[in-house]
């Protein structure tokens, strides 16, 4: 799998790679849905799926994303392939910071905080190192800035902080 994995850097630069993969986001999303999130991105790259909250219509909406660890928090950014506008799960964590992620099987609730300063540029640096085709995207991106998230997990588990109720878990 490493062959792939290096191949897959290497070629992720190229502007019909995120054509082509964004095509692939809604496989990928349905894979990791139906693993709970142990397979995102085919496993090429570490991987997870936030799930926020519609900032409009108020509904959990799930999009897998390359991560990198920081402490006990994840790393996560908001490249859009290098579109010109912001992907929609940015504008949402902005909205509504309260998340969830699905990684390796596990369900975590995260609080969304944007790095900023010299902070989002150490994070940058991080997300750079494990996927080098986010320069490419800032190019691409224009005169966007590319947001950076750290996902921090909240105290009791839940997405507010709070003690989950008895019962069965609140549905997605």
């Amino acid at each position: 799998m490493s062959i792939v994995r290096n191949v897959t850097r290497r070629i992720g630069h190229h502007p019909w790679f995120g054509a082509t993969a964004r095509l692939l986001v809604p496989l990928d999303r349905a894979v990791g849905r139906l693993t709970k999130g142990r397979v995102v991105a085919l496993g090429l790259v570490p991987s997870l799926i936030i799930t926020t909250t519609g900032r409009r219509s108020g509904k959990p909406r799930s999009n897998p994303l390359l991560y990198v660890r920081d402490g006990d928090g994840y790393v996560v950014v908001g490249s859009n392939w290098g579109q010109a506008q912001q992907p929609a799960w940015s504008l949402n964590l902005l909205a509504e910071p309260r998340a969830e992620v699905d990684v390796s099987g596990r369900r975590i609730a995260v609080r969304g905080e944007p790095a900023t300063g010299a902070e989002r540029e150490r994070l940058w640096r991080l997300l750079v190192d494990a996927w080098p085709a986010y320069e490419a995207y800032v190019r691409r991106a224009g005169d966007r800035e590319i947001r950076v998230f750290r996902l921090v997990p909240t105290a009791s588990g839940t997405p507010d902080g709070t003690d989950a109720p008895d019962g069965p878990p609140a549905p997605h």
